[in-house]
């Protein structure tokens, strides 16, 4: 017999702390130091980053909603009460992410802050948060993979722990948000380890890196989940776009190699960048 985990952290009075949402303000916590630590060494000011982060958390939320509700909207126009219900689940990683950058561009426009070496900064502890936030979906038992056998699991060396959480209804699944968070941490542990290496990365390749590296691992582990978001019943959405952005990503890191001008072409790492805010 499994026992599967209280998704349930604790109580406050009627009001339930569920692991979720624990989790998730962690990975924005642990984003939020990753790139203050980071801007220090950019010049960049803290201020800035939490400044950026009272727009960009509640805004990705709500564009994360809005992009779910879109590609459910067969439901949700036969239920239009259930769209601002968040409570009830259906959130879209890739909306939140949108929805950030366009902050992000806004945002720096007002602060007069250069766009990519930004993004340079802010990538990599989005990236950090994606692993641990998807660790949320496990204590939910919810985006996982499909129907397995106990073997399986077992063959992975899976902890006892993992393979129980994974008993969903009298049936074992694939554990998809540990093979996202696993191989987005190896992502996360290449980039760390690779971007202050001098003259390697040119100023906006850090996060061009992401989005080459997530939009591979998404597309792959997409197409093993159960819960997925379709276009006209056949095309699952998230794989659709990771394409998009693998591709534009990749003739975005070419483009840009190509063009002449010093300050695109600072390197990634060993220069800073001569920011002034007066």
């Amino acid at each position: 017999m499994t026992l599967a985990l209280n998704p349930v952290a604790f109580q406050i009075g009627s009001l339930s702390v569920r692991w979720y949402g624990i989790l998730m303000a962690t990975g924005v916590l642990v984003a939020t130091l990753m790139a203050i630590s980071e801007g220090k060494k950019r010049q960049i000011m803290p201020d800035d980053f939490i400044d950026f982060l009272l727009w960009a958390v509640p805004i990705g939320f709500i564009c994360a909603r809005i992009y779910y509700v879109i590609f459910e909207w067969g439901y949700f126009s036969q239920h239009p009460d259930q769209i601002i219900a968040i409570w009830n689940g259906g959130i879209a990683i890739y909306g939140g992410l949108i929805g950030g950058i366009i902050v992000l561009i806004i945002f720096c426009h007002v602060r007069m802050l250069p766009i990519w070496l930004m993004l340079d900064i802010i990538a990599p502890g989005v990236m950090a948060a994606q692993v641990i936030a998807r660790w949320g979906n496990f204590m939910n038992q919810e985006a996982h993979g499909i129907r397995t056998t106990l073997a399986f699991l077992q063959h992975l060396h899976l902890p006892d722990f993992i393979i129980q959480q994974m008993y969903i209804n009298g049936h074992y699944y694939q554990p998809t948000y540990l093979y996202e968070s696993f191989f987005n941490l190896i992502g996360l542990i290449i980039i760390l380890s690779l971007r202050h290496k001098k003259h390697l990365f040119k100023r906006g390749e850090i996060f061009l890196s992401y989005v080459i590296w997530y939009s591979c691992v998404r597309f792959f582990v997409e197409g093993m989940r159960t819960d997925s978001l379709y276009i006209a019943n056949t095309i699952r959405v998230s794989q659709a776009l990771s394409l998009v952005l693998f591709f534009a990503a990749i003739i975005i890191w070419i483009y840009r190699r190509n063009i002449v001008h010093p300050k695109w072409y600072l390197a990634g790492s060993g220069l800073k960048y001569p920011y002034n805010r007066d």
